[in-house]
């Protein structure tokens, strides 16, 4: 065996290895702190991989020649997961005004248009860049147009498009809001790193015979996402038919007189309606109770619950309750929305806020929200989610201690 060690800058080393089999281009990268997810810290770690970033073992440095090893200060980590994005919207950053509650937020984004479709295809590419540098490796993308679709084919980010579709409760419309929006839903690609699936906007704006129509045409062996409990409004209207919800219809014509109060809270009228043998992302949950959690979990076992505090910050000032979710062992995941509703794309800056406002959640409990829940909630757990052999997960740096405390200059590092 020959081994030829080849240095392309000076903190990465690849090194060639070859006899009568093919040649292996390895990395070894070795930090302070190696935290897996799917198994156990390991201080002064190494993880080995091939030239396409596929992990071929994982150990300690002292077991390796120390001119063979890349060493990083800090703590290695598996690349991150975006589980709700709306990466579309990426060109209106800025322009919607923070603090507002959802309702005139949701007006003011649907009331903006005459963007140049060179400004929109733009901010779309620089934004599937930022999350890239950001060391994210899959995004659950909210799509209601095809505007996105280009570039995620070229991406090297794994993306998993939900075709958005919602009719203002009307189910007179459902059919012909359906055809519009499968239309969309075939221009996105699926083949490949990427896949997709239709889903309903939120419990408020879509009818049961939508619902159907968006339960029938999936698989069972895939993704769902639904805005979820984002304002009190919601439930108010499924409770009682009060909230700013039945004017906010009004305002743009429809009108909801058939529709009659549950008494229960929105999400399940959710349940009632969605397809149980798929994965279910719920989203935001910022009004999300115990009870509510419960009674997903009774409903399905493969039930998720996807946070994106900056975005709630940016228009309700809340964040959910997350002791909810701990005390209920919810499978949490990490979104980031859009840049409409966002300062930036970064799961480690929506990190930073979870564990800024309620400080008691575990760092290494964040760390697999961000990692291999949200891996599993969209089906990219084979791959991603977590540093084992096999894995193609992406390697992120994060420059801290092993005390593992996140502050405002905490930055990620995308190593692989």
């Amino acid at each position: 065996m020959h081994i030829c060690k080849y240095i392309d800058n000076p903190n990465r080393s690849l090194f060639l290895i070859y006899d009568t089999q093919p040649e292996i281009l390895m990395r070894k990268i070795g930090a302070d702190l190696i935290l897996p997810v799917n198994g156990e810290p390991i201080p002064d770690g190494l993880v080995i991989t091939d030239d396409e970033g596929t992990i071929l073992e994982l150990g300690v440095q002292s077991e390796h020649d120390p001119a063979s090893i890349e060493k990083y200060r800090g703590v290695i980590v598996p690349g991150f997961v975006n589980t709700h994005c709306h990466l579309e919207l990426s060109h209106m950053k800025g322009r919607v005004d923070t603090g507002t509650g959802l309702l005139p937020f949701l007006v003011s984004v649907v009331s903006f248009r005459n963007i140049a479709e060179e400004e929109i295809l733009d901010a779309i590419e620089r934004a599937d860049r930022e999350m890239y540098d950001n060391g994210i490796v899959a995004v659950g993308d909210i799509s209601n147009k095809t505007d996105t679709a280009a570039v995620k084919e070229k991406s090297p980010i794994r993306y998993y498009t939900f075709v958005e579709m919602f009719d203002f409760l009307q189910d007179k419309l459902a059919q012909k809001t359906f055809d519009g929006y499968l239309e969309v839903f075939e221009k996105h690609s699926g083949e490949g790193k990427n896949r997709k699936s239709c889903v309903p906007h939120a419990p408020y704006t879509v009818s049961p015979y939508l619902f159907e129509l968006i339960r029938n045409v999936n698989p069972d062996d895939c993704t769902v996402s639904i805005h979820n409990q984002e304002t009190l409004d919601e439930d108010d209207l499924f409770l009682s038919k009060t909230g700013g919800f039945p004017d906010f219809m009004r305002s743009f014509g429809f009108g909801i007189d058939h529709f009659q109060a549950t008494g229960k809270t929105s999400i399940h009228y959710a349940l009632e309606h969605l397809g149980k043998r798929q994965r279910t992302l719920f989203v935001h949950n910022t009004k999300t109770g115990p009870q509510d959690i419960r009674a997903a979990r009774a409903w399905s076992p493969q039930v998720y619950w996807a946070t994106c505090p900056n975005a709630n910050l940016y228009i309700e000032n809340e964040l959910p309750y997350y002791r909810y979710f701990l005390d209920e062992k919810a499978k949490m995941t990490i979104g980031t929305d859009s840049l409409t509703s966002n300062w930036q794309l970064s799961v480690l800056e929506e990190m930073k806020t979870i564990l800024r406002y309620q400080s008691y959640v575990p760092f290494e409990e964040v760390l697999r929200w961000a990692t291999i829940n949200g891996a599993e909630a969209l089906g990219f757990e084979k791959e991603l989610g977590s540093l084992e052999k096999g894995k193609k997960p992406g390697i992120n740096l994060l420059d801290l201690d092993p005390s593992l405390r996140l502050n405002a200059e905490t930055k990620v590092r995308r190593l692989v």
